[in-house]
């Protein structure tokens, strides 16, 4: 499986290790920037080679690992000025109490800490010590300092520390870092300053206090539409039915369980919004009553009187119509028969700027798969139909529509074509 991530591929990530037990996952997260494509330097700290070796970084990155700052990385190459001029972003994970401190103050004693002060461009940090140590005002006033300077953070988490005591201190999971690391780089893309709602999963529509009516929807596809808004500088709202999903760094989640739930959140947070995407599998239909009691099965049948629920984007479509912020709006189409045909009927009946149909029916695409094959219509008549691809580079391309839409890219490389 192709793990590149178009924000990460070429970039230059400087990695400081510092001596922590916490050094174990940064290995793991060395590997993941790499597979994303990302050119990886990792500079350690003496300490830090106490917990891994140099040599299992190097053989990650195939790429020689900065130790001593007194050695040249080439025969005339100052390693912490070359590597601090050469990055697009710093990553220190983990940051100990003690590089923080160093940091604070301006420090340059060791490669680590001489490399950030030499480095321009963004620096996040992955704390991780006891928590006594995190929670010690030295510390915090520490972070406070680079905070205000500019630095970022991810963490710590909350659990089980090395001592075997419980609390703050626990550096966050490679994959967390990750996202963060996409959030910091994805500050200037071609959404940023703007706020982006995205809807996703299916609805539940009770009809006793333990059952329902839903749908197959997982929610993949609107996460990764958030991934994908949020990569490019948006302030992204998620608005999700019930999911298995963690929240992504950096995207606000509101959770919600029906369609009048969702219907709710949507009207709310349109007023504040740029771009609405809804990539949501609403219900259509909900039980008539639903009973205040668990019903009993007493019989061989259940009868279930189902009415239409709300059409949320035929409600926004009319709160656009009065004005307001609200620029662009995408729907989806999930059929199972004549696709096209019912896209383009819903992308008119519901005045949406782009709709994203695909064929549910399919093994390969649709529902609680990883991966999709779509068309996406415009409101000109235009038609582009996308290969088999993972959801995370369908979101891909239909965010770079959403960008277009709101005219805030180049043109198109590959426009909709009419047909």
């Amino acid at each position: 499986m192709d793990t590149r991530v178009p924000l990460l591929e070429g970039k230059h990530v400087v990695m400081g290790v510092s001596g922590g037990i916490a050094a174990f996952k940064s290995a793991d997260l060395a590997s993941r920037l790499v597979q994303a494509g990302a050119l990886v330097d990792v500079v350690m700290t003496a300490a830090a080679t106490e917990f891994v070796r140099p040599l299992t970084f190097q053989a990650l990155t195939q790429r020689p690992v900065a130790l001593d700052m007194f050695s040249l990385l080439q025969e005339t190459d100052i390693g912490h000025v070359s590597l601090g001029k050469r990055a697009d972003l710093m990553i220190i994970a983990p940051a100990t109490a003690n590089t923080i401190a160093k940091l604070a103050c301006g420090l340059a004693d060791n490669m680590l800490t001489t490399t950030a002060l030499a480095c321009r461009s963004p620096l996040l940090l992955a704390p991780a010590m006891e928590s006594g140590m995190w929670g010690n005002p030295v510390t915090r006033a520490n972070m406070e300092i680079l905070l205000g300077r500019g630095f970022f953070t991810v963490g710590p988490e909350s659990g089980r520390l090395a001592s075997g005591a419980h609390g703050y201190g626990r550096m966050s999971e490679p994959a967390v870092v990750m996202d963060a690391a996409r959030w910091v780089l994805g500050r200037s893309g071609g959404l940023a300053g703007t706020a982006v709602i995205v809807t996703a999963g299916g609805t539940r529509e009770a009809f006793d206090p333990v059952r329902f009516v839903g749908n197959r929807s997982s929610g993949k596809m609107g996460f990764a539409l958030a991934v994908a808004a949020r990569d490019r500088g948006a302030a992204v709202t998620l608005i999700h039915g019930p999911s298995a999903l963690e929240l992504p760094y950096g995207v606000t989640g509101v959770a919600v369980e029906s369609c009048a739930d969702m219907e709710r959140a949507v009207l709310e947070a349109i007023g504040g919004a740029d771009a609405l995407v809804m990539a949501a599998a609403v219900a259509d239909y909900r039980p008539e009553a639903a009973a205040p009691q668990k019903i009993k099965k007493r019989d061989g049948r259940l009868v279930l009187n189902l009415v239409r629920t709300p059409d949320i984007l035929s409600a926004v479509a009319e709160q656009r119509s009065s004005g307001g912020r609200l620029q662009a709006v995408i729907g989806f189409a999930a059929e199972t028969r004549d696709v096209l045909d019912n896209a383009r009927e819903k992308l008119a009946r519901k005045k949406l700027d782009l709709i994203v149909a695909n064929d549910v029916s399919a093994a390969d695409s649709g529902f609680e798969v990883d991966t999709n094959r779509v068309a996406l219509l415009d409101a000109a008549g235009g038609v582009q139909s996308l290969p088999l691809m993972p959801k995370p580079a369908v979101a891909e391309q239909i965010i770079e529509r959403l960008v277009a839409l709101l005219g805030r890219g180049a043109a198109l490389d590959a426009p909709l074509k009419n047909c």
